[in-house]
């Protein structure tokens, strides 16, 4: 398993985050997603999951090419700290969709990061806006920026679609799921309530980042409803996935003696399955981003 640097670092001390740090972060946290070994059905060092059309080089290449663009996420969050949140979401879709644009130069056509270009756009333009209005950079006004931003997507964009509805539009018209949109909306909540706590927890008990980001994985697989799951596997791939990730869990998980040697049998059954869960992963990369901030105080819209 290669060893991941997870790092209590001076971001955590700083009240603004300019354009270059914020892509030089976001950059680690997506690099640090993809090397962490073993994740089941994902792409990682010791093979490429449950995915025939990406492997590690791709997503090198992938990462590299859409870093640059954080910085830009940033900049219009920053030039727009005077917008009402509400309107800045229009805003960055151009941006959002120029990046987008070069991840698939860069892979050939694979979508690699999209939804991790939806998140960590929203979050760097968050901290842009929160650098520009002069307020510290905490992990619940990142979010809360990000909510402010996203109201009321969820109905707006995938409960009213009619004949020729995308991916998420079906999956939200068939079976609820919300996706990345929902998660956007609710702040990250996900990550914050449920993903946060682990990782932190597992980190100062046992001083190995590698080993929390792999526990913290498990738990979103557990309880995150995934919709690139449901997208592969329908509703029945999604609960198995869930089912197993909670089986392992309840014996510890990759904390227990024989955990990593689980999850890889775990990683082969996903892949025997062709399921990914490329949602949380997106996810686990957006808590490793988070962690390197203080929680701050809580928001209530």
């Amino acid at each position: 398993m290669s060893e991941i640097c997870v790092t209590r670092n001076p971001f955590r001390t700083r009240a603004s985050l300019n354009a270059s740090e914020t892509a030089s972060l976001v950059n680690q946290a997506l690099l640090s997603e993809l090397r962490l070994t073993p994740k089941p059905g994902l792409v990682d060092l010791r093979n490429s999951g449950a995915h025939r059309d990406m492997d590690v080089a791709s997503f090198e290449c992938s990462t590299a090419a859409i870093t640059p663009w954080m910085e830009k996420f940033w900049e219009l969050g920053f030039d727009a700290a005077g917008v009402a949140p509400e309107q800045v979401l229009v805003m960055l879709r151009p941006v959002g969709m120029a990046c987008e644009h070069d991840m698939l130069a860069a892979t050939g056509g694979v979508n690699t990061h999209r939804g991790a270009i939806f998140s960590f756009g929203l979050l760097s333009a968050a901290a842009g806006r929160l650098t520009a209005q002069g307020q510290p950079i905490e992990q619940n006004r990142l979010c809360d920026q990000v909510a402010r931003f996203c109201r009321h997507i969820v109905a707006r964009e995938l409960s009213g679609a009619e004949g020729g509805a995308s991916l998420g539009e079906t999956l939200f018209l068939r079976f609820g799921l919300t996706g990345a949109r929902g998660e956007a909306e609710s702040g990250f909540r996900t990550v914050r309530t449920q993903a946060l706590p682990v990782f932190n927890r597992v980190l100062e008990q046992h001083g190995d980042g590698n080993l929390a980001l792999l526990q913290t994985l498990l738990h979103l697989m557990a309880w995150n409803d995934d919709t690139r799951l449901a997208a592969r596997g329908g509703l029945e791939g999604l609960y198995f996935v869930q089912q197993q990730a909670q089986r392992l869990l309840w014996k510890g998980g990759v904390c227990s003696e024989k955990g990593i040697e689980a999850i890889q049998q775990l990683d082969d059954v996903l892949i025997s399955r062709h399921l990914s869960p490329g949602g949380s992963a997106d996810l686990l990369a957006v808590t490793w981003f988070l962690s390197h901030f203080p929680a701050g105080a809580l928001f209530v819209n």
